[in-house]
């Protein structure tokens, strides 16, 4: 018999079944048996490309972390668009993919694109003229703003039942009822909001740190 053109599986194959899993299902889902399963492949196959099952989630955590842009980083945009234009496309990615949310939290480890990712931005605010270990701080800030904005709604961790907010025991929630429906309204602007804070506030420092350095 003919060797087939195309071998059955490759990493690509596993890493895109994996996410559409963890997408659909949860990081719960995932599992050995399952992935062959829906690739149509014996199990023990996998263990030609992935050692463990966390192996394979950290290829799909990457694969996520690769589909933010970075060229806002070298196409001659000043820090601050730069850094704004990157979170918003940082979040967006999450947003498509937040199941995976934990897994991207732990940090970028060996994953080589969370590792460009980091290298990119870190690069662009030292270019900029922030000092290395401000820039340091710059990217864990905005790790932990994009991570948080994606690991829950605050609008979705309200019931859509106005019986649920009796006034005599939350006066000032009359309406938080309505937050549910308004979902995805309601948190990207609180995102648009603390990015825009965030900022201003990186903003007036980079002032005293052109002052110090002038």
């Amino acid at each position: 018999m003919a060797r087939p053109r195309k071998p059955l599986l490759s990493r690509d194959r596993i890493v895109d079944a994996a996410r559409s899993l963890v997408d659909a299902e949860g990081l719960a889902a995932v599992s050995t048996r399952r992935l062959a399963a829906e690739l149509g492949v014996s199990g023990p196959s996998l263990y030609n490309h992935f050692a463990t099952k966390d192996q394979i989630l950290e290829a799909v955590a990457d694969s996520v972390s690769a589909q933010v842009d970075l060229s806002m980083f070298e196409d001659g945009r000043d820090w601050r668009a730069a850094l704004h234009d990157w979170a918003v496309s940082y979040r967006a990615a999450l947003t498509r993919h937040p199941n995976i949310v934990p897994v991207l939290a732990r940090g970028p480890g060996r994953r080589p694109a969370g590792l460009r990712l980091a290298d990119a931005m870190f690069g662009a605010m030292v270019d900029a003229g922030w000092p290395p270990a401000q820039a340091t701080s710059i990217g864990a800030l905005m790790r932990y703003f994009i991570m948080g904005s994606a690991l829950g709604s605050f609008a979705g961790g309200f019931v859509d039942d106005e019986a649920a907010y009796d006034p005599a025991d939350y006066p000032h929630l009359g309406q938080a009822h309505l937050l549910a429906e308004h979902q995805e309204l309601v948190d990207e602007r609180a995102f648009d909001a603390g990015l825009a804070a965030l900022l201003d506030g990186l903003a007036l420092q980079y002032e005293r740190v052109a002052l110090r350095a002038g």
